[in-house]
């Protein structure tokens, strides 16, 4: 009788057998359901086999395979076995990680084949609406060519209803998307540089990576849709990773406009649970030629994949920070190398593990330094000095002269501060007591307008107390200035303006953060105030004045890569500013300005300021010049989780290549009222630490805590 070797979502590293009446191969990477204690799982299977894994123990049989959806290819099942072994994670936990959540539950999800609408004769039913119904011509136009129900969606909230009734009238008729031609909407011509680049891009055989590195406004998403153009023309399909959920609808809707009629599906955390399978399964049936997403999308299979974008591959929110503690940008490279095709990482400030990658020759580096729009030019920057300059709530008169420049002659400001709430802290001037997080080692910030002090790391908050809970000295007042704050200035300053805020408190109803976005592009709003919602990808052509507030915090952090982070957010805000043919400035205060980081910034020398950075880590002994895993442990006591990593310390095998630091306190020791400590783990080696740890990591398993909760972090971004 064969056996399956099932993979399930449970914390253990290892397979489950199951018996099966028969079992081809062909069942590999399909879902089954199968009993587990008194529980019954999905789970997913990885082999076939005659023989059990371990014959003395009682093998149960599988319930039924559930084959309502393709099987998971051996590339992509490769791919998670990879991230298993790389970050230490049980493949079980991996496996179910990658799939769609209605796909880890019982049941079947049937997806019918995807298919475009058409109307059967364009002209007569343009003839049967009434010259006012402007929607509904506007829809019927675009009917003459096929298009997919995702297109129709996005055009209007009526537009699906409309096809869907003159579907029922038989005014429109169903056309599979395998036989819709490709269309290529003309685009703006490109320039010298950007034809290079997407000739490079198309020159290169098998995998390779490109490192795309344009100043911001320099076209890098019109190389991305010339690079997928030509692999829709070969019959291949793209995966584009885009870091941010805020990002996909307008790049959706300009790859949308660009291949009219093509199936686009968007993954990311956005979109319902069913329509988010929906478009897994067409993926993964090569339906959909493109797929848009976020993170997790990097997991999703595609059998014809001829090209993977990651856009903004800088950016943190590639990492994930808990369970399976994945780089979506690394392992998009790896997904690259497996099926042999090319790859480009494009961003306007790269990662300088991305750098030194080009550097050392691994990526080829592709550079736009020229903005893409004729006639339009970089933002000119100027450093405003504040200290012991007079300021008014925070603003320097510069930056208030500026905004009111702008006012008279109709433009948009954006003023940036990348710290939400009215103020970081509240403090009383008689006994100096400042509110803090009863669970956190964390101030509680100030939210003025709902008269609560919130902690923005685990949530936990109070009302505004009437006095100070120390001395009872009614005195108290909030320091510092949050966005909440430097709106109601702004306010109060310029009464005539029409003044936006745009941060997480502001926009947590679904659709307020794209009514904002059109609001701004409508020329309904005068002053924005943003935090780093609004510090890339987003384009305001009446957006000619960026002023940031408060940036010091970044330049004497003790972790490693906060002037990395400082420079690429600088870099990314300013370049907001005088995207069309209107001129930018960009002002900058701060109490540093002969900062060698702030000079770089002015020169635009990315290049120099990579250069320094690697210099400095090389001499330190920082990635990306060796490599790092962090152990974390939380419990109820501090001094039960430093006892479990010197435990852990005890349990490490021994080599001479690897270094493991002494457990310490993590940099915030308190979180949600569990104390934490870490032990860093680092290798000039990347094999070399990745066997230590694979040694390792079975030892700790085998350590029964319930009072700690361990976790592994391979290659931290966080310290």
């Amino acid at each position: 009788m064969p056996y399956l070797r099932v993979a399930l979502d449970i914390p253990l590293a290892r397979l489950f057998d199951y018996m099966a009446e028969t079992a081809e191969l062909d069942m590999v990477g399909k879902r089954v359901v199968v009993p587990f204690g008194n529980r019954r799982l999905v789970g997913l299977v990885l082999e076939v086999d005659e023989l059990p894994a371990d014959p003395s123990l009682k093998i149960k049989p599988a319930e039924g395979v559930l084959d309502d959806l393709p099987a998971l290819s051996a590339a992509v099942l490769d791919l998670l076995r990879f991230c298993a072994d790389y970050y230490q994670y049980p493949l079980g936990q991996v496996v179910h990680t990658a799939l769609p959540g209605r796909f880890r539950e019982v049941g079947y999800f049937r997806v019918p084949p995807a298919c475009a609408y058409q109307a059967c004769d364009p002209d007569a039913l343009m003839a049967s609406l009434k010259p006012q119904a402007r929607t509904q011509r506007r829809v019927a136009g675009l009917l003459a060519q096929p298009r997919s129900e995702a297109e129709l969606r996005a055009l209007a909230p009526s537009a699906w209803k409309l096809a869907q009734a003159w579907l029922a009238q038989d005014k429109l008729r169903s056309v599979p998307l395998a036989a819709v031609t490709l269309q290529v909407a003309a685009g703006p011509a490109l320039n010298p540089e950007q034809a290079a680049a997407v000739a490079a891009i198309a020159a290169g055989q098998g995998f390779a990576c490109h490192l795309l590195r344009g100043i911001t406004g320099s076209g890098k998403t019109e190389v991305y849709l010339h690079a997928i153009a030509a692999i829709l023309r070969a019959g291949r399909q793209a995966l584009v990773l885009v870091p941010e959920i805020n990002l996909t609808p307008q790049l959706e809707a300009r790859f949308r406009h660009r291949f009219p009629g093509t199936a686009i599906v968007s993954l990311h955390s956005g979109v319902a649970d069913g329509e988010r399978a929906a478009g897994w399964v067409r993926a993964a049936r090569g339906e959909a030629a493109i797929v848009l997403g976020t993170r997790l999308a990097v997991f999703t299979p595609l059998p014809r994949l001829g090209l993977v974008v990651v856009d903004e591959e800088h950016d943190a929110s590639f990492k994930q920070q808990d369970g399976l503690r994945y780089s979506a940008r690394d392992i998009a490279v790896y997904r690259a190398r497996l099926a042999g095709v090319p790859i480009v990482l494009g961003s306007a400030t790269p990662s300088l593990e991305s750098w030194q990658n080009a550097v050392a020759g691994r990526y080829r580096r592709l550079d736009l330094v020229q903005r893409a729009v004729s006639g339009a030019q970089p933002p000119s920057m100027r450093l405003l000095p504040t200290r012991r300059q007079p300021l008014q709530d925070g603003l320097h008169a510069a930056t208030l002269a500026a905004i009111g420049e702008r006012l008279a002659r109709g433009e948009q400001s954006l003023v940036f501060l990348n710290r939400r709430g009215y103020a970081p802290v509240i403090h009383c001037s008689e006994c100096g007591w400042m509110a803090a997080c009863t669970r956190c080692s964390a101030r509680l910030t100030v939210h003025l307008r709902e008269r609560r002090l919130r902690c923005h790391h685990c949530g936990w908050e109070q009302h505004f107390p009437p006095a100070c809970p120390g001395c009872g000295n009614a005195d108290i007042k909030p320091v510092g200035q949050g966005t909440q704050r430097l709106e109601a200035t702004l306010a109060s300053l310029f009464p005539e303006a029409r003044v936006q805020r745009i941060d997480r408190d502001s926009m947590r109803r679904k659709g307020s953060f794209e009514a904002a976005l059109k609001a701004i592009h409508a020329g309904e709003i005068d002053i924005l105030i943003g935090t780093q919602m609004l510090a890339k990808g987003h384009d305001f052509p009446a957006l000619t004045l960026v002023a940031v507030v408060g940036a010091d915090g970044g330049l004497y952090s003790a972790d490693f890569r906060a002037s990395e982070r400082l420079y690429a957010q600088l870099a990314q805000v300013a370049g907001r500013a005088g995207r069309a043919d209107k001129p930018g400035e960009v002002l900058i205060q701060t109490d540093f300005p002969e900062h060698p980081l702030y000079q770089a910034l002015l020169a635009d020398d990315y290049a120099a300021f990579a250069a320094t950075e690697l210099a400095e880590r090389k001499l330190a002994g920082f990635p990306p010049f060796l490599h790092q895993a962090v152990l974390r442990a939380e419990a109820d006591t501090l001094a039960e989780a430093i006892a479990f990593l010197n435990r852990a310390v005890a349990l490490a095998p021994e080599s001479s290549e690897v270094t493991v630091w002494d457990p310490v306190a993590a940099s915030m020791m308190r979180l949600a009222s569990r104390e934490r400590a870490q032990l860093l783990v680092q290798s000039a080696g990347r094999s070399r630490l990745g066997a230590f740890l694979a040694a390792w990591m079975p030892r700790l398993r085998s350590e029964r805590n319930a009072k700690v909760r361990w976790s592994l972090d391979v290659d931290p971004l966080e310290l």
